[in-house]
């Protein structure tokens, strides 16, 4: 199934001659890697960015200082940020970004392990989706890059 998603996205992407770029945090390159491993990817695939610490996040993507101070490098505005940085660097169509919690340390009672957020930016507007998964470091790993290649189709789409 999943792999099924990946080729409608490649084939979305291709038809509508959009680009892509990734920045990608708990998930450590496994969504570029995904995305990568579809043949002809060249297409559209522009940059991925493994941005873990928070002064990577700063110094390559433009993410604020203090939008991590004041919400944290796992948060909405975090996420948009890095997604935006992404666009912006690569100059893609789509900029898409991921942080959260994969555990199976670091989770705390606001921010516990499993939350994951995914950001794209597409045009001028920012989409983010919130997940709380379950499981361990890579199954949440896992259910992340699948929910964020479903809701990439989605906002593709329309």
């Amino acid at each position: 199934m999943f792999m099924e998603t990946l080729a409608i996205l490649s084939t979305i992407l291709k038809k509508k001659q959009m680009t892509i770029s990734t920045a990608e945090s708990c998930t450590g390159g496994l969504l570029a890697a995904a995305l990568t491993n579809i043949p002809g990817s060249s297409e559209y695939f522009g940059l991925g960015l493994v941005t873990y610490s928070n002064l990577s996040k700063v110094q390559l993507l433009g993410v604020n200082e203090t939008t991590i101070e004041k919400y944290g490098a796992v948060s909405e505005k975090t996420a948009e940020e890095m997604a935006m940085g992404a666009k912006k660097l690569a100059k893609s169509d789509i900029g898409i970004a991921i942080t959260g919690v994969a555990g199976p340390g670091g989770g705390t009672e606001e921010k516990p392990v499993g939350l994951v957020y995914v950001a794209v930016a597409k045009d001028n507007n920012i989409f983010v989706l919130k997940n709380n998964f379950e499981g361990d470091r890579n199954t949440i790993r896992k259910k992340t890059v699948i929910a964020a290649v479903e809701y990439l189709v989605s906002i593709i789409n329309n």
